[in-house]
C-alpha cells in the first residue's frame, strides 16, 4: 500500500454533524465492524444525535470479489485517499502486522485524524510513542479491542476503576492456549491432537508460535500492566514461558491436588515494583479462573477499593472484536461531537520500576524422575534447605522399572530465583532422571 506524507486537516476539532469513518483493513475484523456499522445504524444515531457512515475503505486489492453490500467505489489501494479527505473524521485501523499498521497509525494521527485500532501488535511495541503522538497533535488514540476481544478490559481500567488502585490482574488472555488445555483435561487429548483440533477450528493460526510460546499473551499483558499501573512497560519485562513443554500426566496430577492448568497472565504491584508473567500455572479448582474453558477469556482485578473483580468473555472473533471497536468508535465519535477529542493525557504517572528474580515470591509445583537408590529423597530435599525453600508437600509415587521413581515437591512460598537455582541444581544432581515440570501456583487465598 501506498503510505504517502498529507498535510494536517483542519477537520478533526471541529463540530460535526456527521461523522465520516475511513477503515483501513477489510478482513475477518474489518468487515465485522462494517457490518455493525451498516446494520446498527438507526442505534447509533440514537446514541449519538448524528449519522455514522464509512466513507472510505483502504484495501490491498480493489478488484477482490467480496461479500458485502459497501459499494465497490468506497474501496481503495492508497493511504492518500483517506488522509487527504477533509471529511473522514475517523481512521479505524485493523490491517493487522505491525510495521505498515504502525506506520498508517501515524501518519493519521499527523494528519489530525482519531484513530481506533484493535492491534495489539503495535500497541504492546509502540503504544507509548504513538499515545504520545496522539497528545501532540489533539487526537484520539482507543484501543480497547487490542485485549480481550469482546470484553472491555481496557476501558475498565481507564474509566471504570480510575478512581481505584489496582495492585494486581492475572487472567486467561488467550484463547487457543486455553482451547487446548480444555481438550486436554476434559478429553485426554494430547497437546499435538488438541493444537490440531484448535487449528481446523480457526482458534489457532497455521503457525501457532505466538500463542503457545506466550508471545501474544505478553504483549496483552504489556498493555493491560501499563495502563493499570499508569507506568511504562515493555515486553522485555515480561517473563515468558510457553506450553509446549505441558505433559497430560500434569493435569491429572494437579487435579489430584486439587489444581486446574491454565496458561494465565499476571502483573502485580507492590513497593518493590512491578512484576508481569505469561506461564502455565496451577489455580486452585475453587478459583473462577479454573472454569473458564474452551477459548474464553476472564481476567481478574484486585482493587485496593473495588476489592476483586472478574471480567469474561469470548477473547477473539469477528463479531467480538468488532464490537469492542464500535465501542471505541462510539467514545471517539462523542469526543468529536463535543469538541473534546484528544483532551484526555497519556503521560505515565509513575517511573518504571521492575522488579528482580529475588523479589519474586509464590509457592511452586516440581515434579521430579529419580533413581530407586537409598538416600535419594534425603539428598534432593537437602537441595531445598541449601537454597532455603521450605516445602509444604513431598510424596513419592511407586517406582517404575524403566525411568524411576516419580517425587512431587510443593513448596512454601520462595522468590522466581530461589525456584530457579533449585531446578538448576536438580537438574545437575547424577541422582536425578529428568525434572519432568515445574509450575507457579497462582490464586490461592486472594
Amino acid at each position: 500500500m501506498y503510505l504517502p506524507s498529507v498535510h494536517k486537516s483542519e477537520g478533526c476539532r471541529q463540530l460535526k454533524n456527521e461523522i465520516n469513518i475511513g477503515l483501513l483493513g477489510f478482513g475477518v475484523v474489518g468487515s465485522g465492524v462494517a457490518k455493525i456499522l451498516q446494520d446498527h445504524q438507526e442505534d447509533l444515531h440514537h446514541k449519538l444525535g448524528v449519522p455514522v457512515q464509512i466513507k472510505k475503505v483502504l484495501v490491498k486489492s480493489i478488484h477482490k470479489d467480496r461479500e458485502t453490500t459497501i459499494s465497490s467505489n468506497l474501496f481503495t489501494d492508497k493511504l492518500e485517499d483517506l488522509l487527504t479527505d477533509i471529511t473522514i473524521d475517523l481512521i479505524v485501523e485493523v490491517i493487522g502486522g505491525v510495521h505498515e499498521a504502525k506506520e498508517a497509525i501515524e501518519r493519521s494521527l499527523q494528519a489530525g485524524k482519531g484513530v481506533v485500532t484493535a492491534n495489539k501488535d503495535v500497541m504492546a511495541e509502540y503504544g507509548p510513542e504513538l499515545l504520545k503522538l496522539a497528545d501532540e497533535n489533539k487526537c484520539d488514540l482507543f484501543y480497547e479491542a487490542s485485549v480481550g476481544g469482546g470484553i472491555p478490559l481496557i476501558r475498565t481500567l481507564e474509566d471504570g476503576l480510575a478512581s481505584d488502585r489496582v495492585s494486581a490482574l492475572i487472567g486467561i488472555v488467550n484463547g487457543t492456549t486455553n482451547f487446548i488445555l480444555t481438550k486436554m483435561k476434559h478429553e485426554k487429548m494430547s497437546y499435538e491432537d488438541a493444537l490440531t483440533e484448535a487449528t481446523d477450528l480457526g482458534f489457532a493460526e497455521a503457525d501457532p508460535s505466538a500463542d503457545v510460546d506466550g508471545i501474544d499473551a505478553a504483549r496483552k499483558m504489556v498493555i493491560l500492566a501499563s495502563l493499570a499501573f499508569s507506568t511504562e512497560v515493555l515486553m522485555e519485562d515480561v517473563f515468558v514461558r510457553g506450553m509446549r513443554d505441558i505433559q497430560t500426566g500434569d493435569l491429572e496430577l494437579a487435579e489430584q491436588f486439587g489444581y486446574t492448568v491454565k496458561m494465565a497472565g499476571s502483573a502485580k504491584k507492590d513497593e518493590r515494583g512491578i512484576e508481569v508473567a505469561v506461564e502455565p500455572v496451577f489455580f486452585p479448582n475453587s478459583h473462577p479462573l479454573a472454569s473458564v474453558n474452551n477459548e474464553f477469556n476472564a481476567v481478574y482485578i484486585y482493587g485496593d477499593a473495588v476489592g476483586e473483580t472478574m471480567f469474561y468473555g469470548p477473547g477473539a472473533g469477528s463479531l467480538p472484536t468488532a464490537t469492542s471497536v464500535t465501542g471505541d468508535i462510539v467514545a471517539a465519535c462523542r469526543n468529536l461531537l463535543l469538541g473534546v477529542n484528544g483532551q484526555r493525557l497519556h503521560a505515565p504517572q509513575y517511573v518504571r520500576k521492575v522488579k528482580n528474580e529475588s523479589e519474586k515470591h509464590a509457592r511452586y509445583f516440581h515434579r521430579i524422575v529419580v533413581k530407586d537408590e537409598v538416600g535419594v529423597l534425603t539428598k534432593l530435599t537437602s537441595i531445598y534447605s541449601r537454597c532455603d525453600a521450605s516445602l509444604a508437600t513431598v510424596i513419592q509415587h511407586p517406582a517404575n522399572k524403566e525411568s524411576g521413581a516419580d517425587l512431587i515437591f510443593i513448596t512454601h512460598k520462595i522468590s522466581r530465583q530461589q525456584h530457579l537455582d533449585i531446578m538448576d541444581k536438580l537438574n545437575e544432581t547424577s541422582e536425578v532422571v529428568d525434572v519432568l515440570s515445574h509450575y507457579r501456583i497462582e490464586g490461592e487465598n486472594g
